[in-house]
C-alpha cells in the first residue's frame, strides 16, 4: 500500500545555497512522523513545499502513489494538507470564531452571508477538544496571549478534513497541561487515520508522541528511525554532529551577589497583577513560571513600560519611573520579547539596523548616524554572540530563528543594561542555538548583570536559574532555589494548589 504522502528526490536551491538535497521521506496514514533538526537543516523548506508555498527544483511529490504538483497553498489544501506554521497566520482584527472558520468562509461564494451560529458552534467544539474552553469566541485575536493565539491557529487547522496535518512547533508557547491536551488531540487524529508531520525542538515530547523520526542536517536526511528505543542524546548527536553536553544543565556555578539590581514592590495592575514584590540581585538569573493568564506576561510589560501599573520599581537602589520603553532603557532595563517576528526583530531591516535600533545615540554624532560606528558595533556583537550570517548587511528576515534571537539579544545588550528581561528566550529555536543562548545568559550573569527569564519551559528554568518564582492569578505563590525546585512543586504553585516560600536565596 503506497504512503499517503511521499517525497522522492526533492531538491531545492536558493541561489547558491542547497536548502534540500535530493531528499526522500514518506508520511503514512495513521502515523505521527516527527522531523527534527537544527535551524537551517531544511525542515521549513520541506514544510513549505508540502504547503504549496514554494516549488521544488526537481523531484516528485506522490499522493496515494500518484504524482501531484502542489502549485499553490490552495492546491495543497485540496489534497488534504493542513499546516500550522510556527509563525502564526491569524487576522488580529477578527474574532476567535471568525479566525477558526476562516477557511470555511473562503469556500463560500462572494457576498454569501456567514453562518455565525454554525461558526460559533464549530469553534466551540474544536476549542473544547483542545481544552481551551476559556478562550471567548467573540474576543479579537489581537487581545489574546501568544499561547492562546497558538491554540486558535491549531483549532483553525483541525477544523479541516485533513489527510496530512503538519504541526510546526505547535506548542512552543503552550503550558505543560495545554501540551498534554494537544498530544491527546494528535493521538486521536492518528487513530482516525490522519498522517501527522510533527516538527519540534522539544526532543522529549518527540519521543513521547512520534511513531517515526526523521533527522535532517544541512538539507539532507541523515536517517529515519522508529521512535521506540531512541534517546534524546542519540537525536542530538544525529542533529548537530557534535557534543553539546546536557542541554539544560548550567555550566559552572552561579555568580549571584547580595546587591539588588532590581527591586519590585507592590506592583499592581487591576485584574491582572496583585501586589507583586521580588528582588533580583546582581549576577543572578531569576526565573518566572506560570500558566497563561497568571500575570507573568503582564509583569514583563509593566517592567518595560508597556502597561500602566502602580507600585514601586528600583534599579540599583534608585526609585525609577517607567511608563514607556524609552524610560525603561534609560533606567538600565532591556527586553527580549516573546514574539520574535512581531515585536522583536525588524525583519525587513538588516542585522546592523536591528542591533543599533535601541541605542542610536551611541552610534550618532550631532544627530547623524555614523556608518563606521554602526558597522563596528554590529560586527562586535555578531562576533560576541556568534551570529551566523553572510555579514552585517544580511536582512534579518532571512536568518534562522536562533540567529534572529541572538541579534535581538545583541540589541538588548548594546544598550548596556543592568537588568535584562527575557520573555520566552528560546521559543522555537533548535537545541544547538538553545545551548548557545544559555551560554550567553550565564556570561551576562558572570559579568554582574541581572536577568529575569519568563519561560514556559520548566526544565529551562530549573536548569538555568538561581531562583524561580511561580505565579498564579496575578500573585507570586512560590519561590524556589535551584536546589529545591522540581517541576511538580512549581506546577502545584502555578495552578494555585499550593504555596511555597524558599528558605534560601533573596527574599520576596
Amino acid at each position: 500500500m503506497p504512503a499517503t504522502f511521499e517525497l522522492q528526490g526533492i531538491t531545492k536551491r536558493f541561489g547558491g545555497t542547497v536548502a534540500l538535497g535530493h531528499i526522500s521521506v514518506a508520511f503514512q496514514r495513521g502515523e505521527v512522523h516527527a522531523v527534527v533538526g537544527e535551524n537551517g537543516a531544511g525542515k521549513s523548506t520541506l514544510i513549505n513545499i508540502l504547503a504549496g508555498e514554494i516549488q521544488p527544483d526537481s523531484g516528485t511529490i506522490l499522493v496515494q502513489g500518484k504524482a501531484e504538483t502542489l502549485v499553490d497553498p490552495h492546491a495543497s489544501q485540496q489534497q488534504g494538507i493542513s499546516v500550522v506554521h510556527q509563525e502564526l497566520a491569524l487576522c488580529p482584527n477578527l474574532s476567535v470564531a471568525e479566525n477558526i472558520g476562516m477557511r470555511e468562509i473562503a469556500r463560500r461564494f462572494a457576498l454569501t452571508p456567514m453562518d455565525r451560529r454554525g461558526a460559533d458552534e464549530t469553534a466551540r467544539k474544536v476549542l473544547a477538544q483542545l481544552g481551551a474552553e476559556h478562550v471567548r469566541l467573540s474576543t479579537p485575536v489581537s487581545r489574546l496571549s501568544i499561547a492562546e493565539q497558538q491554540l486558535v491557529e491549531i483549532a483553525k487547522a483541525i477544523t479541516l478534513d485533513a489527510r496530512l496535518l503538519i504541526l510546526d512547533e505547535p506548542n512552543s508557547a503552550l503550558t505543560y497541561e495545554e501540551s498534554k491536551q494537544l498530544f491527546d488531540v494528535v493521538r486521536d487524529l492518528r487513530a482516525r487515520g490522519v498522517a501527522v508531520l510533527y516538527v519540534s525542538h522539544r526532543l522529549e515530547e518527540v519521543l513521547e508522541l512520534a511513531d517515526t523520526i526523521t533527522v535532517m542536517r544541512d538539507g539532507q536526511v541523515v536517517t529515519t528511525i522508529p521512535a521506540e528505543g531512541a534517546t534524546v542524546e542519540q537525536l542530538i548527536g544525529l542533529m548537530v554532529g557534535r557534543e553539546i553536553g546536557s542541554l539544560y544543565r548550567r555550566q559552572g556555578a552561579g555568580s549571584a551577589q547580595t546587591v539588588p539590581a532590581l527591586r519590585v514592590d507592590n506592583l499592581s495592575d487591576p485584574g491582572l497583577l496583585d501586589s507583586v514584590a521580588f528582588t533580583v540581585n546582581k549576577g543572578e538569573v531569576l526565573g518566572i513560571a506560570g500558566l497563561p493568564g497568571c500575570g507573568k506576561d503582564e509583569l514583563v510589560d509593566c517592567l518595560f513600560g508597556l502597561r500602566a501599573h502602580t507600585g514601586e520599581v528600583r534599579v540599583n537602589g534608585e526609585l525609577v519611573k517607567i511608563t514607556t520603553p524609552k524610560q525603561a532603557i534609560d533606567n538600565g532595563l532591556a527586553l527580549i520579547p516573546a514574539d520574535r517576528r512581531g515585536a522583536g526583530g525588524l525583519m525587513v531591516m538588516d542585522i546592523r539596523q536591528n542591533i543599533v535600533a535601541a541605542c542610536l545615540d551611541r552610534v550618532s554624532r550631532y544627530g547623524f548616524l555614523q556608518r563606521t560606528a554602526v558597522g563596528r558595533m554590529a560586527r562586535d556583537y555578531m562576533t560576541r554572540l556568534d551570529v551566523r550570517a553572510s555579514g552585517p548587511k544580511q536582512r534579518m528576515g532571512t536568518l534562522s530563528g536562533g540567529n534572529q534571537q541572538k541579534v535581538i539579544l545583541a540589541r538588548g545588550l548594546a544598550t548596556e543594561p543592568d537588568v535584562l528581561l527575557l520573555h520566552e528566550p528560546t521559543r522555537g529555536i533548535d537545541v544547538g542555538a538553545k545551548a548557545e543562548i544559555y551560554g550567553i545568559l550565564q556570561d551576562i550573569a558572570r559579568k554582574g548583570r541581572a536577568a529575569v527569564v519568563v519561560s514556559s519551559e520548566m526544565p529551562e528554568l530549573i536548569g538555568q536559574c538561581d531562583r524561580i518564582l511561580a505565579m498564579h492569578d496575578g500573585r507570586i505563590t512560590g519561590e524556589f532555589t535551584q536546589e529545591d525546585a522540581t517541576e511538580e512543586l512549581i506546577l502545584a504553585c502555578a495552578t494555585g494548589q499550593a504555596t511555597h516560600l524558599s528558605t534560601g536565596g533573596a527574599s520576596t
